[in-house]
């Protein structure tokens, strides 16, 4: 059975989350909600993709956070013409000793920064499918174990913007998390213009790879009442009979939307999850997964827009319990 969690857990794993909001925030200036977000998929093991037009600091946000955790980075920069090879690694020959021998990709990282990852065909971005769900990675039928913990942080376009390609539905699936970055506010944008106007700030280190850990141990202790699990199944079987929705979300979503409340929670300083919790995250988790009739797809709010219908439609009901 595992061990619930005690408050003295949550409070100090608060303090930890709240030391590096307030390092990320140092170096990245703009909405709390979007960290926020990063956190709750960290907490939660979950991959995150951001989107937004070029310029509105995705790629300062993703490498921010990631110094901040204090854990191994690798950054891929995505191209046309990268393959597979060059994100998973292999055998190259040694003429010395005339032997094959591994060279790992960056993937072999605790924090991955895939920059720009829709400017990649799909045959290239298939080479994350396995490391993002499994934590693996096969090169020449060896399988190897990637180190924990594993995130991807990935940023993209827009589609429609020259140049790129719709990431594949599996691999969108496997992102637990999607935020959409707009344009900064106006007291935001003249902030990052004094901070960054001489000597860019730089971010720092303030956990480690075991504080990583413990966090996330902590995450998947979070106490859900089988209550909350009727309400998130619920909420994603409402997407799979939508009008406007071709194909809804899966059982995938489902997990993702519970392993997202569960971090929220932590974030929130509670031992256990609420309804509010999983309403929160509703959207970031569901929308992206969504593949709409072919009438809707222009529509560039369809996917939240039918996200809030199901929070508005979907009641939460607590099961009355014998005394």
């Amino acid at each position: 059975m595992t061990q619930a969690v005690a408050v003295d857990e949550i409070t100090a794993a608060k303090e930890r989350l709240d030391a590096l909001r307030r390092e990320v925030l140092r170096v990245y200036i703009g909405s709390t909600r979007t960290l926020d977000v990063l956190l709750t998929a960290l907490l939660a093991q979950g991959h995150v993709l951001l989107e937004g037009v070029p310029g509105v600091a995705k790629t300062t946000l993703v490498k921010a956070f990631a110094a901040g955790l204090g854990a191994t980075v690798r950054r891929i920069q995505f191209t046309p013409d990268l393959l597979p090879a060059d994100i998973t690694g292999t055998y190259v020959l040694s003429p010395k000793e005339g032997t094959f021998a591994l060279r790992p990709g960056p993937i072999f990282a605790n924090v991955v920064l895939a920059d720009e990852i829709n400017r990649a065909p799909a045959k290239t971005q298939s080479a994350l499918l396995e490391a993002m769900q499994e934590r693996q990675v096969t090169i020449e039928g060896d399988r190897f174990e990637l180190p924990a913990p594993f995130i991807v942080l990935a940023t993209q376009n827009p589609i429609d913007l020259e140049g790129t390609y719709p990431l594949p539905e599996a691999q969108i699936d496997r992102f637990l998390i999607r935020v959409s970055l707009g344009y900064p506010l106006h007291k935001d944008e003249v902030a990052m213009l004094r901070a960054h106007n001489v000597d860019p700030p730089k971010g720092r280190a303030v956990l480690n790879v075991q504080e990583l850990l413990s966090l996330q141990n902590i995450a998947r202790r979070i106490h859900v009442e089988d209550d909350i699990y009727e309400y998130a199944v619920a909420l994603t079987a409402f997407t799979r009979t939508h009008p406007r929705v071709l194909l809804g979300a899966s059982p995938r979503a489902s997990l993702a939307l519970i392993q997202a409340a569960k971090a929220a929670a932590v974030l929130g300083g509670r031992p256990f999850v609420t309804p509010d919790d999983v309403r929160g995250m509703t959207g970031a988790v569901l929308a992206h997964r969504l593949v709409l009739v072919p009438e809707a797809e222009g529509d560039p709010r369809a996917r939240d827009a039918i996200v809030e219908d199901a929070v508005q439609r979907v009641g939460y009901r607590r099961a009355v319990r014998p005394a």
